[in-house]
């Protein structure tokens, strides 16, 4: 039921061979994703449900970070998803180059737990991995 926030395949840091000189979580001069701390846990039924006390509840539009290249280039990283923010990946601040390297294991950006009500439309509105493709091959199809 939680949702772990990487870059896509297609993302052009990951296409175009760019190297990544920074990441950056601090979204405004009052918000910083590294602010995130979330605290307490309880048992319940054999499950593990976090407490969020301290949690930033982000929506779809939520950045969560930016990553900016060695050409310049700045990308704004979105939750995509509406939820609680769980934790971000401070280990690809150290070390950039795991989301190019690991995009979908080490080198995830954040771990966002959705409302519990929401998370089955959520994952119903998610594309197979067929369905993804194809949706690429469309882009790359208008792009030409």
């Amino acid at each position: 039921r939680i949702c772990v926030i990487t870059l896509a395949e297609a993302h052009p840091l990951l296409q175009s061979g760019k190297t990544i000189k920074n990441i950056n979580y601090q979204i405004s001069a009052n918000c910083s994703r590294l602010q995130n701390k979330v605290s307490g846990k309880s048992k319940r039924t054999c499950l593990f449900i976090f407490q969020m006390q301290g949690a930033q509840f982000l929506t779809e539009l939520a950045p969560l970070c930016r990553i900016s290249s060695s050409d310049g280039e700045e990308y704004t990283i979105y939750s995509c998803i509406r939820g609680r923010l769980i934790e971000v990946n401070e280990n690809i601040l150290s070390n950039p180059a795991l989301l190019q390297e690991k995009p979908s294991s080490e080198g995830y950006i954040a771990v966002v737990l959705p409302k519990f009500e929401e998370s089955k439309s959520i994952t119903q509105g998610l594309l197979t991995q067929k369905e993804y493709e194809e949706v690429l091959l469309k882009r790359r199809g208008s792009a030409s």
